[in-house]
C-alpha cells in the first residue's frame, strides 16, 4: 500500500501534463480556426463566371472605394451573352442572295452606264462585301434598300449593327454614302465610301414629338422639336386591376444608407434586393429616382432626382426582371386599401437585415417590406446579401445593361473614327496628387512620359481615343504631334442642346434639360476603350504602382 502511495504524485502529474498538452492544442487549433474563419472570404458567384466582382467588391469600413474611371456591367460580360441574337450578315448569306437574283443579264458597255440603278439587289450586294472587307470588328444585322446619292453614281444606305466587343442584342444604326463603279464583266463595285452618317438620303424619318413655342416673347430662342427613338422603350410598366395588384407578391425596400452613395455602391446594393426578389420569387419594387454622389456632379455636391433611365437600360431591366416602379406601386397599394377597408393588403415588416432571405422564403404576405431604418452601417442594403446569405442570393449582373442613349454616343464616337482605333486610359485626378500611395502616377502619365511609353505600343499617326479624369483638355497635346488624338470632349454636339441625347433625356425629365454629368462621361469612356483596336492600361502599362495603392499588387 506504501509504495501505490508514494507513486501516486507521479501519476497524477502525468495525467495533468497530458491534459494541459491536449488542452493547448485545442486552444490553438480554435485560435487557428478563428483566424481562417475571419479572414477567408468566399468567392462571389460573378467572380466565378468570369465577371465584374472585382470592380464592386473592394469594400473597406462598410464604404466602396474603387475605381469609378472605368465602369463594367453586364452587356461588357462574355459569359452574359444572350442567347438569342439576331442573324449575322456574312459573306455566305451574301453568296445565297446572290443565287436568288433573277435575269443575272451582263451589261455589255459599261463606258454606257452614266446613272447606278441604286435599287438593283447587286449593288447592295457590292456593299455588303465591301463593309465585310473594310469593318471587320462590325456585324452588320440588316440593310435597308439602298437610294440615290447626290451624284449619278452614288448611293446611300443604312443598316442595323452591333459591335463584337459588345454581348447584347442591341442593335444601331449607320448611314452612308457610296461611290459606285464597274469590276470585272461591268459587275457593280464600291470604289470608296465617305464616313460616319454622310449617307443623309437613306436616314430614316424620326418620331417627332409635338413641340410648343414659348409664348410672349417673339425673339425667345426656340428649342428644337423633340426628337423620340422608337427602338427604345422605357416606359413604366402599370400593374393593371386592383386585382392583379392583390394576386402579385413583392418585394419593397425603403430607401437607406445607400443614397448618396457612390454609384458602385449603389450598383452593388439595388443588385442585392434584385437578387433577393428573384430568389423570393417576387417582383421587386422599384425607385427611379437616384442621388447622384458629388464625386461626379458639376456642383461637387449630391444631387438628387436623377432618373435611372439617364444611366442604365431600363427597357432590358424590364425583360430580364419583374420590376414595378415605386410610384405606381405606392397608388395602387392605397387604392386597393381605401376600397377594400375590411380586407386590407398583408404586409410583412422586416426591421432588421439580419432577416435572411431564407428566412423569408415561405412568407405568404403579400408585400414585404424591407425597412432600413438603423444607423450606417447598419443600413446598407448590400448587408442582406452578407453572410449566409451569399450562397443563395445571386446578384444579376445580366440585367444591367448602360442606358442605349448613352450607347449611342458611342456608337456615334467609335463610328466616326471608322472603328478604327486604339485608345489609352490615362487615371489621374486624385490618384495622381496622393503621393504616399501613388508615388509614380503622376510622373508616369505625365505628357513627357506618355508620349515615350505609346510610341513602342501604338503606331504613329493612328486614331488614339484617350479615356481620361484629366480635367484640363490640352494637357496631351504633345501627343498631337504623333497620333490624331480624340478626347470626349470633341465630341460635345452629341450632347448638346441640338442632339438627340438632350432632346429624349428631356422628355425623360418633364422637359427639363439634363446635364451631361460626370458618371455619363465615365460610361461612354469606357465604352469607346472597350472598342480599341490596342487598349493602353494605366496601372498595367503606364506605371509600375499598384492600382488599389502602395502593396496591393
Amino acid at each position: 500500500m506504501r509504495e501505490l502511495s508514494s507513486t501516486d504524485p507521479i501519476g497524477q502529474n502525468i495525467i495533468k501534463l497530458v491534459s494541459n498538452v491536449c488542452f493547448s492544442v485545442f486552444v490553438f487549433s480554435v485560435l487557428i480556426f478563428t483566424v481562417i474563419a475571419i479572414t477567408y472570404q468566399p468567392p462571389d458567384p460573378w467572380e466565378s463566371s468570369r465577371a465584374l466582382t472585382k470592380v464592386f467588391t473592394d469594400v473597406e469600413n462598410a464604404t466602396f472605394k474603387t475605381d469609378t474611371s472605368v465602369l463594367k456591367t453586364g452587356e461588357d460580360d462574355p459569359a452574359a451573352a444572350p442567347a438569342l441574337a439576331p442573324s449575322a450578315i456574312t459573306e455566305a448569306t451574301i453568296e445565297i442572295s446572290e443565287n436568288r437574283i433573277e435575269n443575272k443579264t451582263v451589261v455589255s458597255e459599261c463606258s454606257e452606264m452614266i446613272a447606278v440603278n441604286c435599287s438593283d439587289p447587286r449593288v447592295l450586294i457590292a456593299i455588303e462585301r465591301f463593309n465585310l472587307k473594310v469593318f471587320k470588328t462590325i456585324v452588320f444585322l440588316e440593310y435597308q434598300t439602298p437610294v440615290n446619292g447626290s451624284r449619278l453614281d452614288e448611293c446611300d444606305v443604312s443598316w442595323r449593327f452591333r459591335n463584337k466587343k459588345e454581348k447584347s442584342w442591341r442593335k444601331y444604326r449607320d448611314f452612308r454614302r457610296f461611290k459606285i463603279g464597274y469590276g470585272v464583266n461591268c459587275t457593280y463595285k464600291v470604289m470608296n465610301a465617305k464616313g460616319w452618317h454622310s449617307g443623309i438620303n437613306a436616314r430614316r424619318p424620326r418620331v417627332r414629338v409635338n413641340g410648343t413655342r414659348s409664348g410672349g416673347n417673339a425673339n425667345a430662342k426656340v428649342a428644337p422639336p423633340p426628337f423620340r427613338d422608337d427602338e427604345i422603350n422605357d416606359t413604366i410598366p402599370v400593374l393593371g386591376s386592383g386585382n392583379d395588384f392583390r394576386k402579385g407578391k413583392y418585394l419593397y425596400y425603403s430607401r437607406g444608407g445607400d443614397y448618396c452613395k457612390g454609384m458602385n455602391h449603389y450598383l452593388w446594393s439595388f443588385l442585392c434586393a434584385l437578387g433577393e426578389a428573384q430568389y423570393l420569387n417576387r417582383t421587386f419594387v422599384m425607385d427611379l429616382s437616384i442621388c447622384l454622389s458629388a464625386t461626379h456632379t458639376a456642383s461637387k455636391k449630391d444631387e438628387e432626382g436623377k432618373d435611372f433611365r439617364f444611366y442604365y437600360d431600363f427597357e432590358h431591366l424590364k425583360e430580364a426582371s419583374e420590376i414595378v416602379e415605386e410610384g405606381e406601386f405606392l397608388k395602387d397599394w392605397k387604392k386597393w386599401d381605401n376600397t377594400h377597408k375590411k380586407k386590407k393588403i398583408q404586409v410583412r415588416k422586416v426591421a432588421s437585415y439580419k432577416v435572411t432571405p431564407m428566412q423569408l422564403k415561405k412568407d405568404k404576405s403579400t408585400i414585404i417590406w424591407r425597412q432600413f431604418d438603423a444607423p450606417e452601417p447598419e443600413n446598407y442594403w448590400y448587408r442582406v446579401c452578407e453572410g449566409q446569405a451569399a450562397n443563395y442570393i445571386q446578384r444579376p449582373w445580366h440585367a444591367l445593361w448602360k442606358s442605349k442613349r448613352l450607347m449611342n454616343i458611342v456608337s456615334e464616337i467609335s463610328g466616326q473614327m471608322d472603328w478604327d482605333f486604339d485608345a489609352v486610359h490615362v487615371v489621374r485626378g486624385e490618384k495622381a496628387q496622393n503621393k504616399e500611395l501613388w508615388p509614380h502616377l503622376d510622373a508616369d502619365t505625365w505628357p513627357d512620359a506618355l508620349v515615350t511609353k505609346l510610341q513602342g505600343i501604338v503606331q504613329p499617326w493612328r486614331n488614339l481615343y484617350i479615356a481620361t479624369n484629366e480635367p484640363f483638355y490640352y494637357y496631351f497635346d504633345k501627343l498631337r504631334s504623333h497620333y490624331k488624338v480624340h478626347l470626349l470632349d470633341d465630341y460635345k454636339e452629341l450632347w448638346g442642346n441640338t442632339s438627340e441625347w438632350y432632346n429624349e433625356t428631356s422628355l425623360l425629365n418633364g422637359g427639363l434639360p439634363v446635364d451631361f454629368d460626370g458618371y455619363m462621361r465615365v460610361e461612354v469612356d469606357t465604352e469607346v476603350l472597350y472598342r480599341a483596336k490596342t487598349r493602353v492600361e494605366t496601372f498595367y502599362n503606364l506605371t509600375s504602382d499598384c492600382k488599389d495603392g502602395i502593396n496591393t499588387c
